[in-house]
């Protein structure tokens, strides 16, 4: 029985090793001869498939909804609240990009870091996370299209293939369906392709958000930012109390949990390392510069467009089109109307390009079929996985209602990005035995030496107490923001978790970490890496009960696949068995010569 429990545990927790070649590229040691992904990605390639994948719906969606409900004016510092917390997560992806420059982002660093089961775990949120924000995207560029249309579209579609099934679309969306098939086989033909096509729709999206700053700020009104009560009050109850905080600052809050996910999409740059150009200096700097251009333009469009119109006079779904309607420049409307088909084109791209590689990455460490690991020898994109990962899809964009898919878009973000800040942590004071601790005996202070064993199990044993202690310090929180209700039990219990947490964390300031450098590393760790652990869990707890629901279902069926098929198929896996049955008396047995094999063959 215990060595059962011993071998479940290392099957869960056996990790990816890597070697440096002399072009600091990094090879698997089970890696094969087959087709490559190509390097062709450079900097300016890189950053424009950030800010592509980042600067799609919420520009042109979440302005206007989060300063009509809970932010009001100060939506601006909403959008800055959020970009600190995003810019958090950032710096640990931008760390692993610099350190693990390989196809499949999070995935990856986990699997390097933390376990072969986590790592299963994120790639298959992430799975879900691009396959919803694909879909979701898709539909968003129908529904502008159908907008400008004057609904007609949308009305056709009804009439011929209407569905009547709870929670799905009132009608098949062809024109979703066949935006994503277009838009999968761009993706197939070459990544150089889908650059040019992301930087061009790219391009045109900046020049749309820059023109309405410049077009908005000439209708600007200042005293739109300092209304009194008694004109909110004279245009609805339910608008706030005028002023620059009409909700207060708690309505500023929760704006920037929803605005955080105006910045999801940077770690599409991880998922695409494998094909980047310098990676370990390229990935770092192209995140930071699209969360840099992403805050400038959120900010510059909330700020225009609450001085535009009042922000109780905002429209929640087109809120752009709608503000240069209220001041009378139609033609500006139409110009936005074109120019944010074209943004959400290049989010649309932004969105499908990581998904296939998520899944070819995992594909090739055998915890999916190896087949979808298949890169095509003449364009060398992972071909399989992007037909089939496109044509999913494409059928969630055409059956699937725009509001159910957005429900589900955040929870795997959030986990994905909690996992890389706890690899972080774990991997800063990890233990290499093959390094020799040389510094240590001239080392004065713990944290400028490096880790030992017992040191590394110590900081693993306080990380994993430090995680319970942030589930339980977020779920108390959430309960007393719910309920409303400050009972002295949960205050107390509040404050104890909050310090515990800071007392673990101290203690890990003063261990030994690693001092090897990279090209980038995150500042104040363990500090940085706490933070983000935290605030993602904090919004995880802001989802609603059916958003779990579905969540728990996605990962029941996931378990099922690593059961069932992953965990017994893992490359991994199939090497600690040849090594346990070789045998060196023979060496010319089938399971020498297997061992000697290409991945390829098997």
């Amino acid at each position: 029985m215990f060595n059962k429990v011993n071998l479940i545990s290392h099957r869960l927790s056996r990790r990816k090793t890597y070697a440096e070649n002399e072009e600091g590229d990094l090879l698997e040691s089970h890696s094969g001869t087959g087709p490559k992904l190509l390097r062709i990605l450079n900097l300016f390639d890189l950053t424009f498939l950030g800010i592509g994948s980042t600067l799609g719906v919420g520009i042109y969606v979440l302005a206007g909804s989060v300063a009509k409900d809970l932010a009001g004016p100060a939506v601006c510092l909403s959008f800055l609240i959020a970009a600190v917390a995003s810019g958090i997560a950032a710096l640990c992806y931008a760390e692993f990009g610099a350190r693990v420059p390989k196809a499949g982002s999070a995935y990856v660093y986990s699997y390097v870091t933390v376990g072969e089961f986590i790592a299963f775990v994120i790639g298959w949120n992430l799975i879900l996370e691009y396959l919803i924000g694909s879909a979701s995207v898709a539909r968003a560029l129908s529904l502008n299209v159908d907008a400008m249309s004057n609904h007609s579209m949308s009305r056709l579609f009804t009439l011929t293939t209407p569905i009547h099934v709870p929670f799905m679309s009132a009608y098949a969306d062809w024109l979703s369906m066949s935006v994503t098939l277009l838009m999968t086989i761009v993706l197939a033909v070459g990544v150089k392709s889908t650059s040019l096509f992301t930087n061009t729709f790219t391009i045109l999206n900046l020049s749309v958000v820059v023109f309405v700053i410049t077009a908005g700020a000439t209708y600007a009104k200042p005293e739109n930012w300092v209304l009194s009560v008694n004109e909110t009050l004279q245009k609805d109850n339910n608008v706030g109390m005028g002023g620059f905080f009409p909700y207060g600052v708690s309505g500023v809050m929760a704006g920037a949990a929803k605005c955080f996910f105006g910045f999801v999409g940077f770690d599409s740059i991880a998922a695409a390392g494998e094909e980047a150009k310098n990676p370990k200096r390229n990935i770092p700097l192209s995140i930071v510069l699209t969360l840099v251009v992403v805050l400038i333009a959120y900010v510059g469009v909330s700020v225009v467009l609450t001085l535009m119109i009042p922000y109780y006079a905002q429209d929640k779904d087109t809120p752009l089109i709608h503000a240069f309607q209220q001041v009378g420049h139609s033609w500006a409307a139409w110009i936005v109307t074109v120019g944010s088909a074209f943004g959400l084109a290049a989010s649309l791209l932004g969105a499908m390009i990581p998904m296939p590689r998520v899944v070819y990455a995992m594909a090739k460490d055998g915890l999916l079929l190896r087949c979808l690991a298949a890169v095509h020898p003449r364009f060398k994109t992972p071909f399989t996985a992007t037909i089939l990962t496109g044509s999913i899809a494409a059928i969630f964009a055409m059956v699937t209602d725009l509001d159910s898919l957005v429900e589900m878009m955040s929870i795997g973000t959030l986990l994905a990005y909690t996992l890389v800040a706890v690899s972080i942590l774990i991997l800063r004071y990890e233990w290499n035995p093959l390094k020799h601790n040389t510094t240590s005996l001239d080392a004065v202070l713990p944290w400028q030496r490096e880790p030992t064993e017992d040191s590394s199990k110590k900081s693993k044993i306080i990380i994993f107490v430090l995680c319970i202690l942030i589930v339980i310090s977020c779920t108390v929180l959430a309960s007393i923001q719910k309920s409303q209700v400050y009972h002295a039990g949960l205050i107390i219990l509040l404050l104890s978790t909050a310090i515990a947490m800071l007392g673990l964390v101290l203690y890990l300031c003063f261990l030994p970490r690693a001092i090897s450098r990279v090209y980038f590393m995150v500042p104040f760790v363990p500090l940085i890496p706490a933070i983000s652990i935290w605030i993602n869990m904090y919004l995880m707890f802001q989802l609603s009960l059916a958003t779990w629901l579905r969540f728990i279902v996605w990962m029941a069926v996931g378990l099922l696949v690593y059961g069932g098929y992953g965990a017994s198929h893992s490359t991994l896996e199939r090497e600690s068995v040849m090594l346990s049955a070789f045998s060196p008396e023979d060496d010319n047995s089938p399971l020498v010569n297997l061992l000697v094999m290409n991945e390829d063959t098997y």
